[in-house]
């Protein structure tokens, strides 16, 4: 197929066609992974920026090592060390790194569309978002589909639960959209102050009691709880909020024993999730670090001039 973004800025106009032709891609890079020299020539020559606002693990790491595993010149740009301390505009970085030559660049930016005025600013490069705000965290959604795609394959008619904090999480808007798409129904539970105030606007269904919402559902999908939160009181305690919401052994007996247990990353143990539920069989949240790094290796690919089907 043609591709026609030319950015990845968040999935709003993505059609199931076009994400399942990125699962496929996604699927040729993971066998990639699994050989003994891992690294090929397909995008030797292409100089990609990783310029990060916030800090990161997971997105950063999974992004720079795709970037390396496909031959691309890579540059870590962080705020810290750079002149945006000094005051320099993200017009004006973005200028310069395209003044230098960089073909890509992967933002991540505290300020809700500072991936989409970048791809603006820039004449040239191409621009992946790596979360900005709690808009939007596409790449996230796409590794986290295409986990749950490689385990279960066909994935309409499935059902995913999603428990935590939806109205702040950038994760859960991308991931509602994406398996959406797909056809999967989607339900939400957890606190009421940490919950979208229309889900059924975003395509979900909200169940208060997080036993309900685990019912015959394929995945259960766990926002990590942001603890800058229970400062401003949106629950009573973590202590509680694990009580209520936490995926410990009481709550998956409302599941099904095949029902795949997804995280973002990074995980607090006995707040969203129990050491038993993160490192227990149903879980697949090293498998989504393995798949973050071909899902990006897939992008890079196809969006800098890879692949042109």
């Amino acid at each position: 197929m043609e591709w026609r973004h030319r950015h990845v800025l968040d999935l709003d106009s993505w059609d199931r066609s076009e994400l399942q032709h990125i699962l496929e891609q996604t699927r040729s890079m993971d066998e990639l992974l699994d050989r003994p020299i891992k690294k090929v020539p397909a995008l030797r020559g292409k100089l990609v920026v990783n310029l990060f606002f916030e800090p990161s693990t997971r997105t950063r790491v999974s992004f720079e090592l795709a970037e390396k595993f496909l031959s691309a010149d890579v540059v870590n740009w962080t705020a810290s060390g750079s002149s945006t301390g000094k005051g320099e505009t993200l017009r004006d970085t973005a200028w310069t790194l395209e003044a230098m030559g960089a073909d890509a660049v992967v933002v991540r930016h505290g300020a809700v569309g500072a991936a989409d005025y970048l791809a603006r600013k820039m004449r040239k490069s191409v621009v992946f978002n790596g979360g900005d705000g709690a808009h939007a965290h596409p790449t996230q959604a796409l590794l986290d589909l295409y986990t749950a795609w490689k385990r279960l394959g066909d994935l309409n008619g499935r059902k995913l639960a999603m428990i935590g904090d939806v109205l702040h999480s950038r994760v859960a808007r991308s991931d509602i959209i994406a398996f959406s798409r797909m056809g999967v129904k989607v339900e939400l539970s957890g606190p009421p102050t940490l919950m979208p105030r229309a889900p059924e606007a975003m395509g979900a269904i909200f169940r208060k009691d997080p036993h309900d919402a685990v019912r015959d559902a394929d995945i259960i999908y766990l926002l990590r709880i942001q603890r800058e939160r229970q400062e401003e009181g949106m629950f009573p305690s973590l202590d509680e909020y694990h009580q209520f919401f936490g995926a410990d052994s009481r709550l998956m007996e409302s599941a099904s024993p095949d029902a795949l247990v997804m995280h973002p990353g990074p995980i607090n143990r006995r707040v969203e999730i129990s050491s038993e539920v993160a490192d227990g069989p149903q879980s697949m949240i090293l498998g989504q670090v393995r798949s973050g790094v071909a899902l990006r290796m897939a992008l890079l690919f196809v969006c800098l001039g890879g692949v042109r089907q």
